[in-house]
């Protein structure tokens, strides 16, 4: 429960765009793949036990919340022992990233360094980014340009624009799973005094930025085929408009608890599905 499964598809999607992207251009190096993959999900469920811990730790995780029993805060775990197994997560992390900066270099380590300590910093240390309201824009920084990037990069050991282009949409369609999760817990969060951007923005703007995200996303998505070197197969990804449109329209209208984690699971599987898309049509380019 605390590594929150439904969430390790926003590590596995980039890490398949920016591969697809390095097949187009040459050759895979598969073990390069299983690093980079297994690593972002080690991050990722190493970013959610330490965000299950620090915000039990904050009294951020109240029984009023709206989303899912939080094993530290609901007494499920010891809190002692989900620390322990944030450690051992992040050191799995940390030996798939020693493999790919064998490979791809030693500047690889400060990625992951980097990304490390956003995900503990998120709820954790003194100043915690995400009570600050700057979740969504570490999340589009990390889940897109760095995980897009970083996944061609240590299949090519070169960055050409076309990755970073590749990296917005992914980054914009995960970073609006976290709007509406933010969306849905607005009110716990500003009592517990978490200043996320929808409690800095209120509902009324959070929802419209959602629909916004969506938009630009799809949009961006094109750009390496209207004005790059991939084909018309991108878009494959508007075969998603529909799903998408769902969302956005329960996301403007609804603010109870069970349609609003309806919404979240939906974002979720939009994201994955258009990175799914976006691979098949950069291999199909």
């Amino acid at each position: 429960m605390a590594a929150r499964p439904r969430t390790l598809p926003a590590a596995v999607a980039p890490v398949l765009v920016g591969t697809a992207l390095a097949i187009h251009v040459g050759r895979l190096h598969a073990l390069a793949f299983v690093a980079a993959l297994f690593g972002a999900l080690f991050i990722q469920i190493g970013t959610n036990l330490s965000n299950d811990y620090s915000d039990a730790h904050r009294g951020a995780d109240t029984e009023d919340r709206l989303g899912p029993v939080r094993v530290t805060a609901g007494g499920l775990v010891p809190p002692r022992q989900v620390l322990v197994a944030t450690y051992l997560t992040f050191g799995l992390a940390v030996l798939c990233g020693a493999y790919l900066i064998a490979v791809a270099g030693w500047w690889l380590l400060a990625i992951g360094a980097a990304s490390i300590l956003a995900g503990v910093l998120y709820t954790g240390g003194p100043r915690p980014y995400g009570y600050e309201g700057l979740g969504e824009v570490f999340v589009f920084l990390f889940f897109g340009i760095v995980a897009v990037a970083g996944s061609y990069y240590v299949q090519r050991k070169d960055l050409p624009w076309e990755p970073f282009m590749l990296a917005i949409p992914v980054g914009l369609l995960i970073a609006a799973i976290l709007v509406v999760n933010n969306v849905r817990d607005l009110e716990t969060d500003r009592r517990a005094r978490k200043h996320t951007l929808a409690v800095r923005l209120g509902r009324t703007r959070t929802r419209v930025m959602f629909v916004a995200m969506l938009v630009l996303a799809f949009g961006s998505g094109l750009i390496t085929w209207l004005w790059g070197p991939l084909s018309p197969w991108l878009a494959l990804t508007l075969l998603d408009v529909p799903l998408a449109t769902v969302i956005a329209r329960t996301v403007l209208t609804h603010s109870d608890g069970p349609s609003l984690n309806g919404a979240l699971a939906k974002t979720g599987l939009l994201a994955l599905s258009y990175c799914l898309l976006l691979s098949a049509g950069v291999l199909a380019s």
